[in-house]
């Protein structure tokens, strides 16, 4: 019998694998979150597949060709063409661009807003709490969606631009995710100030104070990283609002000006023709609806990736 045994390897802890390859861990087995996500990154090929298509094809989103409304899908134009003659599934490639980017644009934008007004609002307290969180309140008690009408239907040239720019694809993009992103911080600052409260007294956070630390140092050393969860679980799940709240600008009009497509003027576009090519109305609500409840569900992933209640 040998005097020496082979030893396992002692298995590896939490605390050994990382913090980081944990949250993967339990994001894997969040069956939801991992399919969404997959389909998350289909979408984005999908839409970033558009100008390698129109060249393999030859095609214009944007060229219409009134000899050609309305044609079934064939080889030439796979999901068929729309009232105008333009290739639907090119239109929806570009729509998605369009939509995607206005969703985590504007999200980004307002998740920068409500972040700097909740940790303000938290680590300073008292009259300036008070003063952020009463506009905070405001902010959500107005009905939003009329709000998102009313600030879309102003005129930019009676603000100074020049008419070529108001009317420009570049001033609707610019447009709408500004008027997003003034409206939709609300629920990103709450959160923030809620983290920042319980965190600014504790242990760590008193001993950077009383070491001399001025508040430009202890919000992003000791406040922002351990605030960081909720706010990554929030920002995911604003994405699929915004994305909602601009297709519901451009259905009504407000949103991204034609012929440059997104999913909700392309939605728009089909509500009249609904009995007649129905294809044109399902394919872009089927793509909103799928994109919304993708991203909705992939929040709730990495809610459960980063709670670490969710560890069996």
């Amino acid at each position: 019998m040998s005097a020496t045994t082979d030893l396992a390897p002692p298995p590896r802890t939490d605390a050994a694998i990382g913090p980081w390859r944990l949250r993967w861990r339990r994001f894997r087995r969040h069956r939801t979150g991992m399919a969404s996500l997959v389909i998350l990154a289909l979408l984005v090929l999908f839409a970033l597949a558009a100008v390698p298509m129109q060249h393999l094809l030859g095609i214009d989103p944007d060229a219409t060709d009134l000899l050609s409304r309305f044609d079934p899908p064939s080889a030439a134009h796979w999901l068929g063409t729309d009232d105008a003659g333009r290739d639907e599934l090119i239109r929806l490639m570009v729509g998605g661009q369009i939509s995607l980017l206005v969703g985590l644009v504007a999200t980004a934008i307002g998740g920068v807003i409500g972040l700097l007004i909740g940790v303000t609002a938290g680590y300073f307290g008292g009259r300036l709490d008070a003063l952020l969180m009463r506009i905070t309140d405001g902010m959500i008690a107005l009905p939003l969606l009329p709000l998102l009408i009313v600030l879309g239907a102003v005129d930019l040239t009676k603000l100074g631009f020049s008419s070529d720019f108001a009317h420009s694809t570049a001033a609707s993009f610019w447009r709408i995710i500004i008027i997003i992103s003034i409206v939709d911080w609300t629920s990103i600052a709450r959160l923030v100030r809620a983290a920042t409260l319980s965190i600014k007294d504790r242990d760590y956070v008193r001993a950077a104070r009383a070491s001399g630390a001025g508040a430009s140092y202890v919000m992003p050393a000791h406040v922002l990283p351990n605030v960081a969860t909720p706010i990554i679980v929030a920002l995911t799940l604003t994405v699929g609002r915004v994305i909602l709240f601009e297709s519901v600008l451009s259905f009504l009009g407000f949103g991204i000006t034609p012929p440059t497509p997104s999913w909700g003027n392309m939605l728009n576009n089909a509500q009249e023709l609904v009995t007649t090519a129905p294809g044109l109305a399902v394919y872009p609500g089927l793509l909103i609806f799928i994109t919304v409840i993708a991203v909705n569900f992939l929040g709730d992933g990495l809610q459960a990736a980063f709670d670490p209640r969710s560890e069996q």
